[in-house]
């Protein structure tokens, strides 16, 4: 969603499907005098799961977003009591802080797009257990942290390790989304799990395919005729966490392990800055390991 557009109110929702769902939400949003600018449905019958996206006008609801909060809460409760539902207010920026390492590329694209406005978001701050990347960082008016990891094979690095995490935690708060943009760490299960549903990884390889470390390599000793990235929320399973985006470019035999790794950037950067403008947007609901993204 343009930042610069009118103020909008967003209603997301999924709950176990049934009949009658659809005409209740838009029946409470007319009664409350909300114009509907835009509307997406989806009916698993795999799962047995409804899910909706709604979009308000601001100004057509005499009420703010937590009054509008409070009235559906009886509504959402009718559906079912295991309905996931949240309203958010687009007049409320969304805060982000982004963890990086060596590689640049994501993090150039990133911080174009929030300098040029293309994306609805503040960031608080960038992260990285490097400081190569400090510089273009604090040229966009950015703060930039240094979080040193230990080397493998150190006595003290398991100890060392979950300092050096625990000084992550404290700087990264408690933003609207956690992007790990190229960063080359495996977060330990504590924060996969304070950080759930917000944290987004950009991963060089289209999943499940070449996993972990090195997939353009793994994807050229293979000898793949497609390669891609995978944008998605990060669990504790590495690498298998519920898919945001794909999308894929084609090679052939005469290119190289470096051929693939810089075509492979430019694919890391678009997917990357969907899925964040997605998840930004309130577009995508996440159930079990799947996710629907109401573009």
């Amino acid at each position: 969603m343009d930042p610069t557009a009118e103020r909008r109110y967003v209603l997301t929702l999924s709950c176990p499907d049934t009949t009658g769902i659809v005409a209740r939400i838009s029946g409470f949003l007319a009664d409350a005098g909300g114009w509907i600018v835009e509307a997406g449905y989806h009916s698993d019958p795999g799962t047995g799961w409804f899910f909706t996206r709604q979009v308000v006008r601001a100004d057509s609801v005499p009420f703010d977003a937590e009054e509008l909060r409070a009235r559906f809460a009886p509504v959402a409760a009718e559906l079912g009591g295991e309905a996931d539902w949240r309203v958010t207010d687009t007049g409320v920026p969304k805060r982000a802080v982004l963890l990086v390492s060596k590689e640049p590329h994501c993090l150039h694209d990133l911080l174009g797009r929030v300098a040029a406005r293309e994306l609805p978001v503040e960031l608080d701050a960038v992260i990285g257990n490097h400081d190569t990347l400090g510089g273009i960082v604090r040229a966009h008016g950015v703060p930039f942290h240094h979080v040193g990891f230990p080397p493998p094979g150190n006595g003290r690095h398991q100890a060392a390790k979950d300092e050096a995490f625990g000084r992550l935690r404290e700087l990264v708060g408690a933003p609207d989304v956690v992007v790990l943009a190229r960063f080359m760490q495996i977060l330990p299960a504590d924060l996969c799990r304070e950080w759930a549903g917000r944290a987004i990884n950009i991963h060089h390889s289209f999943l499940p395919s070449f996993v972990g470390a090195r997939p353009y390599h793994q994807a050229y000793a293979r000898g793949v005729k497609l390669i891609g990235a995978t944008c998605h929320y990060v669990t504790e399973n590495l690498d298998a966490g519920p898919i945001i985006e794909q999308d894929v470019i084609r090679v052939d035999h005469g290119d190289t392990a470096a051929d693939m790794v810089r075509r492979g950037r430019d694919i890391e950067r678009m997917v990357l800055s969907r899925g964040l403008r997605w998840h930004l947007e309130d577009r995508i609901l996440v159930h079990g390991n799947k996710t629907v993204v109401f573009r």
